[in-house]
């Protein structure tokens, strides 16, 4: 058995990645919303508004009487200078006491505009009016400062500082809060291909050739349970069988060779008890039960098929047996009704069948029990198959007590749906117990896009939580 997952590229199914990602849409949303909140949250803790406060200032020298070019270069160097001069801690503590403040709430930086005599003076705050106080101070308090460097020097305002009314230091909120919900959005979708891709389930028919421990019957593939929109709106549950005339010819073709090859396989070794069973719910042992029990008696084969799942019957349902009145399975175990009033015989489909319509409790006790042994002898000497549909395996024992009963014993294994490992380890049980393991059916396999399946009736009572899609949905 293997132990660990190898990813080959033929093992790859895309209808099982596009289908993870449309039913997962959930998640991926639910990302991109954690992020913009996120992005919001940190942005709403973190930020702190400022506001800058500016004035161009020109420099120019008192009497300059040479040339333009020359002014010029000279007020530039003194440009340099009085940059310094409002960048200096000097300065600072004049604006401080002229504000009467320990020291100024707000920083001072002054830059010169090149090759002119223009200073372009800031000052930031994270109150607007501080940093308009501060720039005017500045303005006003300067040439004590630059009186010891340049005497002659003048400076003129030509444009007038102004009382700041937005932040300075804003940021584009809305497009980081996009790019998170876009990266976001796109981890998750990659987390889910991801799962997606390394399950360790059966995707395609290359994985369960190269991966179950056992002989492939055959592909069953999906067929559309619901065929007309009252059929769709109407929620109906019924299962898709081969006696029916609206089912495609792929998947009718696909039942009879499995039915087929069991036949023959069973024959040539003089079996009589065949049990159908699953690892998980909603593999689709039911219809299949009940399908192969259609075709072995089309083929003229006397057959009975015994809905043994006490936990969660389901045969009643495939055959729309709803409004039924009569004795089931439960009874005879039970001791209030013999075998002979429990069977129910079609004249159509020349089937006999025994069903059960409720679950019971301590199901295990009824399988394993003398009655239930004498059903089949009798069953066994007048009828060439019995078929069981037995409980899921890894859900109730009752599947495993049904194997002392059996001659062999066939596993539904339905697309992507259960752990390879625990199908093989189904498949040894079986063949430990001495049943003949005849081996895998392969179900409801898709390989082109999802698109809207079947709704059905689930497993609801065993795990005590509903599966995704519908009992048996073949």
């Amino acid at each position: 058995m293997n132990e660990t997952k190898e990813l080959n590229l033929d093992e790859l199914s895309l209808f099982c990645i596009i289908r993870d990602l449309v039913r997962n849409v959930w998640v991926i949303l639910l990302a991109a919303a954690a992020a913009w909140l996120t992005v919001t949250g940190v942005e709403s803790l973190i930020y702190v508004p400022e506001y800058t406060s500016q004035a161009t200032l020109a420099v120019s020298a008192k009497g300059n009487t040479s040339s333009a070019y020359a002014s010029l270069s000279v007020a530039n160097q003194m440009a340099e200078v009085f940059s310094e001069v409002f960048d200096s801690n000097v300065l600072r503590q004049k604006i401080a006491e002229d504000l009467g403040q320990g020291s100024i709430e707000g920083t001072i930086s002054s830059s010169i505009i090149e090759e002119t005599n223009l200073i372009v003076l800031r000052v930031t705050s994270v109150n607007p009016r501080q940093a308009y106080m501060i720039i005017q101070s500045a303005i006003e308090n300067y040439d004590t400062v630059s009186d010891y460097l340049f005497s002659n020097a003048v400076l003129r305002i030509l444009q007038e500082p102004q009382v700041p009314v937005a932040p300075s230091n804003t940021v584009n909120i809305s497009r980081m809060r996009k790019l998170a919900m876009l990266g976001t959005a796109a981890l998750a979708a990659g987390c889910i291909v991801l799962f997606s891709v390394f399950r360790f389930t059966v995707k395609t028919r290359q994985s369960a050739r190269r991966n179950l421990d056992g002989r492939i019957l055959e592909t069953i593939p999906y067929e559309k349970k619901h065929k007309t929109l009252k059929e769709l709106f109407g929620k109906s549950n019924k299962s898709i069988l081969v006696s029916s005339f609206l089912v495609s010819m792929r998947f009718s073709e696909a039942v009879r060779k499995a039915a087929t090859q069991i036949d023959h396989h069973m024959r040539k070794r003089k079996q009589k008890v065949l049990l159908v069973t699953s690892v998980a719910e909603n593999e689709g042992k039911s219809s299949m039960a009940a399908n192969l029990a259609l075709v072995l008696a089309e083929k003229g084969r006397k057959v009975i098929l015994i809905d043994s799942d006490l936990k969660k019957p389901a045969l009643y349902k495939v055959f729309d047996k709803q409004a039924m009145e009569g004795q089931y399975l439960s009874d005879y175990l039970q001791g209030r009704a013999t075998a002979d009033d429990i069977l129910n015989y079609d004249k159509k489909t020349k089937l006999v069948t025994v069903f059960q319509k409720a679950g019971i409790h301590n199901s295990g006790k009824f399988i394993d029990s003398e009655r239930m042994r004498l059903l089949i002898e009798a069953g066994r000497r007048n009828v060439d198959y019995i078929i069981l549909d037995s409980s899921p395996m890894a859900i109730a024992s009752d599947g495993d007590l049904l194997l002392k009963f059996t001659d062999a014993a066939v596993l539904m294994v339905r697309q992507d749906w259960t752990d390879i490992r625990a199908i093989n380890d189904a498949a040894d049980n079986i063949r430990q117990s001495g049943t003949d393991f005849v081996g895998f059916i392969l179900n409801n396999f898709r390989d082109g896009l999802p698109y809207r399946g079947s709704r059905g009736y689930g497993y609801y009572g065993y795990t005590g939580r509903r599966k995704i899609s519908g009992e048996e949905e073949v």
